[in-house]
Order: structure tokens, then C-alpha cells, then sequence
């Protein structure tokens, strides 16, 4: 199997373009957005999704927006650069990178207030650029601080997609698996399919055999049976949010491999930028968990799977505790407990 892999979301000629996530694996769709509108929407249906995809998502959204308003002073800049960012945070609650990448876009701007109007467009188009470059430059130092985890012949466990389809091109937990490939190492994968929106037998098993990786596709509920027949080197994952304390929300059934993997006694760690660290949260009781549409659920590609009026309960995340982790790997390095004090010490560090 072999597809050109493209960015997961990048700008051309005035608009955003994406790699429409729900129609894979079956169809490669390259879809645009040329209003913040058609952006929003993507986000929120999850044709674009992974925390710094969203990142990179939200930064071109603002600048797709501002381009297509009228402000004439820099007030009226930052009071619309505001509103977009409202607007496109509206979209998801729970990524902060999401948040991050608009507050980097608002910042960019304020301090501005002698430039002309298409200075302050240019400087918000460049911090984009900026956020896309830096993403790219993570992922790998994300990968190469990881790889050194990783043995020859390792097999891994992975839940959902964070790889290069949730981060502008290469991926934070897949990043780490991606620079074991590149430095000779021969590993294999194991994907939880990741209910209900499979993420895992969809997204990562494609990216992984496009990237000749040797990668098998299990229900959620196999991996406490391959964890128990020895089968699970090391469990990676990825986060959506970490909170001061390393509390980690991920996606829905992060938790309870955590909890497998302690049981079996299986490394298990986290893959995730020093934007994913929220240190404003003293730990993860105050993360918000985004409540996703029970059809989701109840269908599964338009088939009824579950009485309709049955009551759903269909959280997109859950928080493993900080105890249950055994590292982060961060593009400033490796982080191991305590971890309410080394996170702290670590995104204090320029890296």
C-alpha cells in the first residue's frame, strides 16, 4: 500500500487546505476551506482533529478570517482577531493547543499599533507560518528524545491517531515510532481501533502501512488479553491536555489502558509538545471533556447499532491520573517523576 503523504492541513493560494479525515481510509479527499466558516465546521466535525493539527488549524483560521474583513485601525484588528478567536475556540473545548496557537496569533499583533493595517495582516500570516514551522521542528525532537526508548524488535500498543495526521506532518506518539524506523530499529504496532469514531483502525493503520511499519489492528477491548501473553512491549499515546500535576486527557479509553498497563506491569507513556501542557490547571479535575453527539454511538455508518432513544453517554476524552504514567516525552526532553515539579522545572526551560 503507497499514498503520497501530504501535510495534514496547510495554506495555499488563500485558503486552507486539509486532508479530510472521516473520509479515510477508504478515499484520500483533499478538501478547502476559503472561509473560517468552512474551517470552523471541519474542526467541529473532526475532518481535521489532533491536538496540533488543531493548532495549526486554528492559526490559519485567523488568518483566513482577518482576510476577509475590513478593519482600519489596529484596534479594530485586535478586536477582530479577538472574535475569530473566539469563534474558532468555539469549535472544541478540550485540545489546548487549539487555545495556545490563538493566543500566539492575538499576541503577535498587539504590540503593533504603528503598523499599517497590511503589516498586521502580514505579521499574523507569518506567526501561522511560524507555528507551522515550530510544529514540525517538535514532532521530530519529540521522535528523537522517544526512539531512544525504544528497543529493537519492540511491539507497541497505540490508542487513537497521534501521528502524522494529527500534527502538521509527522506526529508525537507515531513520531517516536517513525524515528525508531529511521534509526534501523525493527519494531511492530499494535492499534486499538478506538471507539466509536475508530481513529485507530482507521487513521493510524493507514498512515503506518503507507510508512511500511508492521502494524495489526485489535479491538479496543484485546489489549488486557495481548498485555497478559506478553505481546505489549510499551504502551504510547498522545494527550490533548496535560494539566501541572501530569494528569493527561486523551482520548476516550486512555484511562483504562493505563490502568492495564500498570496491572502488567508495561511501560506507559505520553508523546506530546511542550504546547499541549496547560500549567494554568493544578491537575486534570478541571479539564474540560468535550460531550460528543450520541449517533455516534448509536450508529455506525448510518446503520442503527443501538435503540434510538436509549440514553448515550459519549465523552471524546477521559484523564489518566499522573500516577499511572511513567514518563513524558516532550520536544525539551524526557520528564519523569516527580512530575509536578519537573513538568514545571521542564516548561520553564527554552528547551
Amino acid at each position: 500500500m503507497t499514498q503520497r503523504l501530504t501535510p495534514t492541513v496547510w495554506w495555499n493560494d488563500g485558503q486552507v487546505k486539509y486532508i479530510d479525515q472521516t473520509r479515510l481510509p477508504c478515499e484520500h479527499v483533499i478538501a478547502s476551506c476559503d472561509t473560517v466558516e468552512l474551517l470552523w465546521e471541519a474542526i467541529r466535525t473532526l475532518k481535521i482533529r489532533g491536538a496540533p493539527a488543531l493548532g495549526v488549524a486554528a492559526a490559519l483560521g485567523v488568518v483566513l478570517g482577518i482576510r476577509s474583513l475590513e478593519p482600519a485601525t489596529h484596534k479594530e484588528v485586535m478586536n477582530d482577531v479577538e472574535g475569530l478567536a473566539t469563534y474558532l475556540g468555539s469549535a472544541r473545548p478540550t485540545a489546548v493547543n487549539l487555545f495556545w496557537a490563538l493566543a500566539r496569533m492575538k499576541k503577535a499583533v498587539a504590540g503593533l499599533a504603528t503598523r499599517t493595517v497590511d503589516e498586521l495582516k502580514e505579521a499574523l500570516f507569518q506567526e501561522a507560518m511560524l507555528i507551522i514551522e515550530e510544529d514540525r521542528q517538535t514532532c521530530r525532537l519529540i521522535g528523537r528524545y522517544g526512539e531512544g526508548l525504544i528497543a529493537d524488535g519492540d511491539s507497541i500498543l497505540t490508542h487513537c491517531n497521534a501521528g502524522r495526521l494529527a500534527t502538521y506532518d509527522y506526529g508525537t506518539a507515531l513520531g517516536v515510532i517513525y524515528s525508531a524506523q529511521e534509526a534501523g530499529k525493527k519494531i511492530s504496532v499494535y492499534a486499538d481501533e478506538t471507539r466509536p469514531l475508530l481513529q485507530g483502525g482507521r487513521l493510524t493503520a493507514w498512515e503506518l502501512l503507507n510508512s511500511g511499519i508492521d502494524v495489526t489492528v485489535i479491538c479496543d477491548n484485546m489489549a488486557a488479553d495481548l498485555m497478559a501473553r506478553g505481546k505489549i512491549a510499551k504502551v504510547i499515546v498522545g494527550a490533548d491536555r496535560i494539566a501541572a500535576n501530569g494528569d493527561t486527557a486523551n482520548k476516550i479509553g486512555t484511562y483504562g489502558l493505563a490502568v492495564l498497563a500498570r496491572f502488567h506491569a508495561i511501560p506507559f507513556y505520553i508523546a506530546a509538545p511542550s504546547s499541549t501542557f496547560d500549567l494554568t490547571l493544578a491537575d486534570g479535575a478541571s479539564i474540560p471533556v468535550e460531550q460528543r453527539d450520541k449517533k455516534e454511538v448509536t450508529e455506525f455508518g448510518g446503520a442503527c447499532i443501538a435503540p434510538e432513544s436509549v440514553a448515550v453517554y459519549n465523552p471524546a476524552f477521559d484523564v489518566t491520573p499522573h500516577t499511572l504514567i511513567s514518563i513524558f516525552i516532550t520536544d525539551r526532553g524526557i520528564i519523569h517523576p516527580p512530575f509536578a515539579e519537573n513538568i514545571k522545572e521542564k516548561m520553564a526551560s527554552s528547551g
